[in-house]
């Protein structure tokens, strides 16, 4: 049972794996974040933990139940040609959920009014929140546990693996949400990734399939040009403020 414990295969494989959960996983993160920043703020930092507690037990329910996941890739009916699997129906939902649930984020962070904005953390219940992370922990986590079944061989490794993934992204959840929320075009553009990720996971849900590549590439791109914007509102304030003292 712990043979892998002197496979040094093993090691780089857990290793390997518990970056892939943890890059896999960012997703969730700026789910989650974006999610609970509708909470009042006495109510975040425990709906972030048991957000990524239930990922963390999602993803270990599945993985314990490898039988029941290789039956998704079995086709259950064709739609137009298109053979549709239990995985695909996941990834279909999953991908309509993410389109739909950051289209309203935006439709309200673009169309609210200033008392509106104020009074949202207290529209938002802290049970209906954690469903729907519940719900969208089991797209993430089919992923996520799909790819450790494609890698690794040892259950003990992937559960180790994700175990430590879920781990690190509670010690880095708070810092990215509470980013997220002091600059507002940054949570804008996180909704707008939450849409790219819906679109791909729509288009592998109905076989098309989008290189993750791409998509990561798209994300980094986009969130470095932002990174460059805010540095430099922060230096027109700068300048702004000398200015200001000097008269």
């Amino acid at each position: 049972m712990l043979e892998w414990l002197l496979d040094p295969q093993a090691w780089i494989a857990l290793a390997t794996l518990t970056a892939l959960e943890i890059v896999l996983g960012v997703d969730n993160i700026v789910f989650i974040s974006i999610l609970v920043g509708r909470l009042p703020p006495h109510q975040r930092d425990k709906a972030r933990i048991l957000g990524l507690g239930l990922a963390m037990a999602t993803r270990l329910l599945l993985l314990l139940s490898l039988t029941w996941i290789m039956t998704l890739t079995e086709p259950l009916f064709t739609l137009l040609s298109q053979e549709i699997s239990g995985r695909d129906l996941i990834l279909i939902g999953g991908g309509l959920f993410l389109l739909a649930k950051s289209t309203h984020e935006i439709h309200n962070d673009v169309e609210s009014s200033g008392e509106e904005e104020s009074l949202k953390p207290k529209a938002a219940s802290f049970a209906g929140i954690l469903t729907q992370i519940a719900i969208i922990d089991i797209v993430f986590s089919l992923d996520s546990v799909i790819t450790a079944v494609g890698m690794v061989d040892h259950i003990p490794v992937m559960v180790t693996a994700i175990v430590l993934s879920v781990l690190i992204m509670m010690v880095a959840a708070k810092p990215i949400g509470d980013f997220v929320d002091a600059h507002p075009t940054l949570k804008m553009l996180a909704l707008s990734f939450l849409i790219l990720v819906g679109v791909a996971l729509l288009g592998e849900g109905l076989d098309f399939h989008i290189p993750r590549g791409y998509v990561y590439f798209a994300m980094a791109f986009s969130l470095a040009v932002e990174m460059l914007n805010l540095k430099r509102r922060k230096n027109l304030r700068r300048r702004q403020a000398s200015a200001d003292n000097a008269n």
